[in-house]
């Protein structure tokens, strides 16, 4: 019987995200649940399996349309042997999740790192269609992303390539929670954006970050964009600095693996527009010639559907 289907799942800390889409992905039915993750990993991928059969159910597909399904996990995995090794968020060790979920569900299943699902997703529908050579770095609480190398996603020896965020920046710059210092992710995340707001306003400078929480401590990263919005100078300045980190990453990125696109996404790139110019103005002073002027730096297309869409994509790979 021929293939009509196949089923993403983007799994998280704290929701489950499962979506029924064609084969040429466009999404047909999906449902949300709650992740559970303080349950056992067989309740979540129990919760899981219940959802793939809900969005079957809901538009009359039977397991012999449906190709395979793909799965976007935090991680590390070992996504030849279809384990997600550890999560801290959903507080799993060596959980062999495509096992499970075959046995259940008599469907092939794909597991696939988040960051990198997100990469694919970008790539196969929206601002890396067409750039076989791509990076895509999602700026949120933290810095990850994925390679992608001749429109294959680059996943090195162990699965672990694409680790965007942490390549050092600055040798003796702040911890990162991986343990090292100055990395990417430790100066220009999200978490850092608001690390620069609370310092700003503890040391007194006079600022409307201040003047918008009732406390130093409730200074985060969209108080510090709300500020810069506002035209505060110190909020401003912050977002300037952040931006020049961001750029000297994507200029490194750049140097190593000549891409015809970067493309930026996750929370703090919704207010990208006060970071944009001065990305571009630290890549042009910073990247080489050659590769920089064959790079194009743009915003990422998928919003918040960009985990989900990620899977489906793992699941369309090679079909």
């Amino acid at each position: 019987m021929n293939k009509k289907y196949v089923i993403g799942v983007d799994l998280g800390g704290t929701k489950i995200l499962t979506a029924i889409a064609d084969m040429e992905g466009k999404i047909l039915n999906r449902v949300r649940v709650d992740t559970g993750a303080d349950e056992p990993a067989e309740n979540v991928i129990g919760r899981i399996i219940k959802t793939v059969n809900e969005v079957m159910e809901q538009v009359g597909a039977t397991k012999d349309e449906v190709l395979r399904i793909g799965v976007g996990s935090p991680g590390p995995l070992d996504i030849e042997k279809g384990v997600v090794l550890f999560s801290p968020n959903l507080k799993w060790h060596n959980v062999p999740i495509v096992s499970m979920m075959e046995e259940e569900l008599g469907l092939p299943v794909v597991l696939e790192n988040d960051a990198n699902a997100a990469a694919l997703a970008e790539y196969t529908f929206g601002a890396g269609k067409g750039a076989e050579h791509m990076i895509y770095m999602t700026i949120s609480t933290g810095i990850g992303g994925g390679v992608i190398i001749n429109g294959q996603l680059l996943h090195g020896v162990g699965s672990a390539a694409g680790e965007l965020g942490h390549h050092t920046i600055i040798p003796d710059g702040p911890q990162c929670g991986c343990g090292n210092y100055g990395c990417l992710e430790a100066l220009a995340s999200g978490t850092a954006l608001g690390r620069y707001g609370r310092e700003a306003v503890l040391s007194g400078e006079e600022t409307l970050m201040r003047e918008m929480v009732n406390s130093p401590e409730k200074v985060d990263g969209s108080v510090v964009t709300r500020a810069a919005e506002a035209g505060d100078k110190v909020a401003l300045e912050i977002v300037d600095r952040v931006a020049t980190y961001i750029g000297i990453g994507i200029a490194n990125m750049i140097n190593i693996f000549n891409p015809a696109k970067v493309v930026l996404g996750g929370g703090v790139i919704k207010a990208g527009h006060l970071f944009y110019d001065k990305i571009l103005k630290t890549v042009e002073e910073r990247a080489l010639e050659a590769p920089r002027k064959q790079c194009e730096i743009v915003f990422a297309e998928l919003g918040s559907d960009v985990g989900v869409l990620g899977a489906i994509a793992v699941a369309l790979k090679d079909k």
